[in-house]
């Protein structure tokens, strides 16, 4: 594996659109790890075969699978295949604009899950796919429409998601939106962001989850830290500052708390396998 000095930050849409909707590329069954510059991706597999990569985890590319791809992620593909399928690029410009805010809060949702197995083959997915598709390609493009598109897209996915532990809670699904663009260690700043208290975030956090504000913020800073240490030749120290703790002891026993090892031995361990 190719080490870099920073995860790759790749920008599959242009400046001037905040959503894309188009057929899967099939010129690229293998890609580099990266992230995505500020944008969520839905993958939905037709036909193909091999591994969809993510962060510390692989999961098999079958027909009829949706991939949901978080900004924050590092993912990469290893198609076996020739595959078949649609692609949806969504920027946070788009959910700033859109006329239905209920299509925001399905994404929030869909957000809290990687891989979505459909059923019936997927055709009505199919369906809603190739109708947006579609729409795109008009020269004179009706958003409503493409927003109706969508509405009905995520609503099926949500409920094909295996999403039983998650409740509807808007704080608590705000909160992690939150955490996926921005790291501290401190439950005061994402309290003060979402107008709450921090007691009301970890008492909501508890009946959510079972685990507290802090321990959710730890999970988001834990996965940080292993994307870098595995992705790239960051030192421990330098992630450390980035994350804002005050030094690398500290840091390394937060690690440890949460993992079970210390940096040094996450990162001999992964690169030699």
């Amino acid at each position: 594996m190719l080490i870099n000095n920073k995860i790759d930050t790749y920008n599959k849409i242009s400046e001037y659109n905040d959503i894309k909707i188009e057929k899967f590329d099939v010129t690229k069954p293998y890609t580099k790890p990266h992230k995505h510059n500020k944008y969520l991706e839905i993958v939905f597999f037709i036909k193909g075969a091999g591994f969809h990569h993510v962060d510390l985890k692989s999961y098999k590319i079958k027909p009829s699978t949706v991939f949901v791809i978080r900004k924050d992620e590092v993912h990469h593909w290893e198609i076996t295949t020739k595959p078949k399928g649609y692609v949806i690029i969504i920027k946070e410009a788009f959910l700033q604009k859109t006329l239905d805010k209920f299509i925001n809060h399905q994404l929030l949702k869909l957000q809290h899950t990687s891989k979505i197995k459909t059923t019936k083959k997927g055709v009505s997915l199919k369906a809603l796919f190739k109708s947006l598709v579609w729409e795109k390609q008009q020269d004179v493009i009706n958003r409503e429409a493409v927003e109706g598109g969508l509405k009905a897209l995520f609503s099926k996915l949500v409920d094909y998601a295996p999403l039983n532990k998650v409740e509807s809670t808007d704080l608590v699904l705000l909160f992690t939106d939150v955490l996926s663009r921005t790291l501290k260690n401190n439950v005061n700043f994402y309290a003060d962001h979402l107008s709450t208290t921090p007691q009301n975030l970890n008492a909501i956090c508890r009946k959510e989850y079972g685990k507290s504000s802090s321990d959710i913020i730890a999970d988001h800073i834990i996965k940080e830290v292993q994307r870098r240490l595995l992705y790239t030749n960051e030192t421990i120290s330098d992630v450390a500052y980035s994350l804002g703790f005050k030094d690398s002891s500290h840091f390394t026993k937060y690690f440890k708390r949460y993992t079970g090892e210390t940096p040094k031995q996450f990162k001999k361990l992964k690169k030699t396998i």
